[in-house]
């Protein structure tokens, strides 16, 4: 059935209402990108400041990691492991939360790397505030703003990576 005034985006062949199946998937494609977005941004911003502030070799690591990441391709691994292990909701957010951090964590560890250099931080470090301090009371509070216009723009595309792994068979199916 087309659109009418009983159903607004129409009904399907089983009399279904495609208006509600629409927020239904909306509703899962937000529940798979905010929480994919959340670990993104946890492991994102903990790995970003912890090698802004310890440098030498624990930031060359984490960057190496960072790179390491970035080189694999989302959708190739997202296929494979999708026939491996049956796909799913828990492996999609899997793959978006890994895919996603390495862009936080740059972006973190850039600000971590202006911030650490800033009059406040040479003031606690020379009270003898230890790192864990630095990094949570001194850091984190001046990361919020770039944290929160990323997060915003970072869900959008956790719904299109969510909805083209669905697409190739890997991610949530019907019903």
């Amino acid at each position: 059935l087309g659109p009418n005034s009983d159903f607004f985006f129409g009904a399907d062949e089983l009399g279904r209402d495609l208006f509600v199946r629409v927020l239904y998937g909306a509703r899962t494609s937000l529940k798979i990108a905010i929480i994919a977005t959340g670990i993104e941004l946890v492991l994102g911003v903990f790995l970003g400041m912890l090698a802004g502030l310890r440098r030498g070799w624990i930031d060359t690591v984490i960057s190496r990691l960072v790179d390491l990441v970035l080189a694999i391709p989302l959708l190739l691994l997202g296929i494979s492991l999708g026939i491996a292990t049956g796909g799913g909701e828990r492996m999609v957010i899997f793959l978006i939360a890994f895919f996603g951090w390495p862009y936080i964590a740059r972006i973190v560890r850039g600000q971590t790397l202006s911030l650490r250099e800033s009059q406040f931080i040479e003031a606690a470090n020379s009270l003898g505030a230890p790192s864990r301090w630095i990094m949570m009371r001194e850091i984190l509070p001046n990361l919020v703003a770039p944290i929160v216009v990323y997060s915003t723009l970072i869900i959008p595309v956790n719904i299109v990576a969510e909805s083209s792994l669905s697409f190739l068979g890997v991610g949530v199916q019907e019903p």
